[in-house]
């Protein structure tokens, strides 16, 4: 367990600093003007890697000679082959300086949301909501971040810098990237559980039946970005997008069991199509509005908040997914006069369809069918309140400077201005 948690840190660490920091250096070198079609690239290719990270993990799982291990292994030649070519291909200035590393202020935001994250994960399933152990970890949680607050306000370099929620852009784009983190990946990351289990598929079909969410998601990002870059506007596609997956998410929650694939693939290009618009956009529209001094610091936090969002997202759906599905079998067994106790596992783990008689697949069936659609009932107010969001971030011309030549010429300004007279 020990190097389980070691490995899925270390994991962490590297995929949230290469998220972040790849679109930091795009924005650093391409301005805001012309960086809507590279963000737009760059949706496509997270939407080609979350289409082919469960289809080749389902290939891997279903072909007996290599099983769910090579799920991690097949990622480290990419990993090197990205090392490689980043030091090849990228040539940046290099500014040395002294830094000062916030750890403390580090460890409070880890601690306080891991506290609060355990509760939502464990609330319900391991504990009641209402106990002794939801008190101390909503407590113990919020008191962490409350100090974190505190720490990050009065040292010199925080991890995250207060000041720039001043920023009215900065503050409702971080609010949106939280609520679309929450919705998308809290809704979607059940759906090849559901191609499974409510619809019988194996591993490999679960996914290459999302490739119509995944299409509409690389479409949108595209030419969403594209034509940012032509007209300059860009507020109108995160208004489009947030209205698209509240629309997808809210047909989403009328599947079930029987529902046609066609229906269904229609349901999720409409949500992909949302998603495609928002994601990307919202950085870049955050990008925009901040000093050059402080892209990475903007940029890193619209990154967390939308992992924060998703992990959030996962554990709370995840914890309605186990009760829902246990409540739906014990009333399909109740129904069919086998007593109750005997449907309370279905709800804890993923069943082997394989091994279940005909009658108890059904009820598993439908059982995921319900519970599924529920999950993205309740995902769907959360994405109508990013569209909400998203409808009061004020629009403003994209600059066509690069974050580097805004980064001169604000040193170039600072140095030029008089001191300020002393007064005697």
């Amino acid at each position: 367990m020990g190097l389980l948690i070691f490995s899925r840190v270390a994991q962490g660490i590297g995929a949230g600093g290469l998220t972040a920091l790849a679109q930091v250096v795009m924005a650093a070198i391409i301005p805001p003007r012309r960086l809507g079609k590279y963000a737009g690239v760059f949706g496509a290719v997270f939407a080609v890697g979350t289409v082919a990270g469960p289809l080749i993990g389902g290939v891997l799982v279903d072909t007996s000679w290599l099983g769910w291990r090579w799920c991690f292994f097949i990622g480290v030649p990419f990993a090197l082959l990205a090392i490689v070519l980043l030091q090849r291909t990228l040539k940046l200035p290099t500014v040395r300086r002294e830094a000062k590393i916030d750890f403390l202020g580090a460890f409070l935001i880890v601690a306080g949301v891991c506290a609060l994250l355990i509760w939502v994960s464990l609330a319900g399933n391991q504990f009641d909501w209402a106990s002794w152990q939801t008190a101390a970890l909503v407590c113990g949680g919020v008191a962490l971040l409350v100090v974190a607050v505190y720490v990050e306000s009065r040292v010199a370099e925080p991890i995250i810098p207060l000041r720039i929620f001043r920023n009215r852009t900065v503050s409702l784009t971080t609010l949106a990237s939280l609520l679309v983190g929450l919705a998308m990946f809290g809704g979607t990351v059940f759906l090849s559980q559901y191609f499974q289990v409510s619809l019988g598929k194996s591993p490999t079909v679960a996914g290459l039946m999302s490739l119509p969410m995944i299409l509409g998601l690389l479409v949108s990002s595209t030419v969403a970005g594209q034509l940012i870059s032509a007209t300059g506007r860009w507020k109108i596609y995160l208004v489009i997008g947030g209205v698209a997956m509240t629309v997808g998410l809210g047909l989403l929650s009328t599947i079930g069991a029987d529902t046609h694939f066609g229906l269904l693939s229609v349901y999720m290009a409409v949500m992909g199509i949302g998603v495609g618009m928002l994601m990307q956009n919202l950085v870049l529209a955050a990008q925009n509005d901040v000093p050059a001094a402080e892209l990475g610091a903007a940029t890193s936090v619209l990154s967390f908040f939308r992992s924060l969002g998703g992990t959030i997202g996962t554990s709370v759906l995840g914890a309605i997914l186990a009760n829902r599905v246990a409540t739906e079998m014990t009333k399909g067994l109740e129904q069919s006069g086998v007593p109750a106790g005997s449907g309370q596992a279905a709800g804890h783990g993923v069943p082997d369809m394989t091994t279940l008689p005909a009658p108890m697949r059904e009820l598993v069936e439908h059982a995921y069918g319900v519970a599924t659609g529920d999950l993205f009932l309740v995902a769907t107010p959360f994405a109508a309140l990013a569209l909400i969001a998203v409808l009061f971030i004020k629009e403003t011309p994209l600059k066509n400077t690069s974050g580097m030549e805004r980064l001169a010429q604000e040193s170039d300004a600072a140095s030029d201005t008089p001191a300020a007279p002393v007064g005697i």
